[in-house]
């Protein structure tokens, strides 16, 4: 929720130093040792900002993000592996997507395994263990958790109880049907209804041949997996259909040879930008200041932060940027945003933009599965912190529809005025495409926060989504391509875990 692209990015245009765009006879404003005082200023608000952001990511224990981390934990690997049973019975077609876009079951475990190892580091919580042991002995690792259960002796009458029901299970002592009924109460009253109370009911009820319950437990948990499946098929057979439509067009766009530098554009002047790279330098580095400085006013303020105001945050942090780039940049170029940015398409070339639109997306979804790819060789994974939204999870319906809104509407637009529109467009006057989509996209990647994968996988996108500006002359594919994005990661993350 991406690198053969690199060819096109490089397509033939017209020509790329800033004396290929003239510009306005004005004097430049920024210019005067005053001037040069705040810029450096402003340099030091903004890199104090992308510090912190960089250094809470590595230093802060990413447990600590939530107050529940027990819970958390506990939806992420029931569903993940309520997804993995359910694959079972789905389709051919989507066993085949699966196996080559998700981890198997085993992998699914280990990974589980991992994560459960690491919360009962820091919490010792006695479920969080019992749920370890539960992980184990369906992992078709029986006596591995029975010596976690054995190291529960002497510390409780509920890890006692603990210890009991998975030495019940996964032992080999014989259990009458006396003991299963006592131990199925007990594990009633320990666990809620989901994966971990199915696998451990049903693994005592096979142990005394109650198979009266076995089929109940079994059928209750078959219902449960074929729900998730059917909120995860359709965002699959989206996934494809983009896929194989963008693919399509991508390939068309190599075959065009000469004619790739117009059949994709869609408005000018586009990029370069017809105003200064050092104006546009000074606009990016006040208006960013501003909008840091109010961000973190905004996160200071509980009743904002944690309300319906939430959704007004990111706008009002970019305000103003916008407004000192329109005074500074649009204005004395003789341009308003619509123009600046290409904001307003033709209708004759609405299939154009659908088919950029295509484009970008087919090779975002390409790039994720080569960075999957390399991650699963290389051996790294990202933490499931890193996509547990809680919002998204277990937010009211009002809170999460500003949820929605904030992710899939005012990110995508804000985030590409800023970052593409202004920042990446300001590093083409000076630079040509490659070294300036790198550049902005890595800004904007570290932005985020987010480990190595999370990092490469944000840089990927930037990168399209500045070639895509490059190409277009418009952020409106660009703006579109990661409003789907967006979505699509929501939407996965509400069908696998709300």
């Amino acid at each position: 929720m991406n690198e053969q692209m690199l060819s096109i990015g490089q397509l033939p245009r017209l020509p790329e130093t800033s004396t290929s765009i003239p510009l306005r006879a004005s004097p430049l404003p920024y210019s005067s040792p005053w001037s040069r005082f705040v810029s450096v200023v402003c340099v030091g608000i903004l890199l104090a900002s992308l510090t912190g952001i960089l250094w809470l990511s590595l230093t802060v224990p990413k447990l600590q993000r939530f107050d529940e981390p027990d819970r958390a934990l506990d939806v992420m690997v029931s569903r993940m592996m309520q997804a993995q049973d359910g694959l079972h019975h789905a389709p051919a077609w989507q066993q085949w997507v699966a196996k080559w876009t998700m981890d198997n079951q085993d992998e699914a475990s280990r990974q589980a395994i991992r994560w459960y190892r690491e919360l009962i580091a820091i919490t010792d919580d006695p479920l969080a263990k019992l749920r370890l042991a539960i992980l184990l002995g369906e992992s078709k690792h029986a006596a591995e958790a029975l010596a976690e259960a054995q190291g529960w002796q002497g510390r409780g009458a509920s890890a006692e109880s603990f210890r009991q029901l998975i030495v019940a299970a996964y032992g080999s002592a014989p259990l009458s049907k006396a003991q299963e009924t006592e131990f199925q109460a007990m594990l009633a009253e320990t666990l809620p209804i989901g994966w971990f109370y199915d696998h451990l009911a049903a693994r005592l009820a096979q142990r005394t041949g109650n198979h009266a319950l076995l089929t109940t437990v079994e059928a209750q948990r078959q219902m449960k997996e074929e729900q998730v499946q059917q909120w995860i098929r359709p965002l699959m057979m989206g996934e494809l259909a983009c896929l194989a439509l963008g693919s399509v067009i991508l390939l068309g766009i190599l075959r065009l040879k000469s004619q790739r530098a117009k059949v994709l554009r869609l408005h000018s002047p586009g990029v370069p930008p017809p105003w200064s790279g050092g104006t546009a330098a000074a606009v990016i580095l006040r208006g960013g200041a501003l909008g840091a400085l109010l961000t973190i006013i905004f996160l200071s303020i509980p009743t904002f932060n944690q309300g319906s105001l939430r959704a007004l945050a990111i706008p009002l942090a970019n305000l103003p940027l916008l407004a000192i780039a329109y005074v500074h940049l649009l204005k004395p170029a003789g341009l308003n945003f619509w123009q600046g940015f290409g904001l307003r398409i033709d209708r004759r070339d609405f299939g154009r933009l659908v088919c950029a639109i295509l484009a970008v997306v087919a090779a975002a979804l390409l790039g994720e599965w080569v960075i999957g790819q390399a991650a699963e060789f290389l051996q790294l994974e990202n933490h499931w912190t890193e996509w547990f939204d809680q919002e998204l999870v277990w937010a009211t319906p009002p809170m999460l529809a500003i949820s929605l809104v904030e992710y899939v509407i005012f990110a995508p637009i804000f985030e590409e005025l800023a970052f593409r529109g202004l920042l990446f467009a300001m590093l083409r006057r000076r630079f040509t495409f490659l070294p300036a989509a790198l550049l902005s996209a890595t800004i904007f990647a570290l932005a985020h926060g987010y480990s190595l994968l999370g990092f490469i996988s944000v840089l990927w996108s930037g990168f399209l989504w500045a070639w895509i500006y490059d190409r277009t002359g418009s952020l409106i594919p660009g703006m579109i391509a990661h409003a789907l994005n967006n979505l699509l990661v929501c939407l996965t993350v509400m069908a696998l875990l709300r």
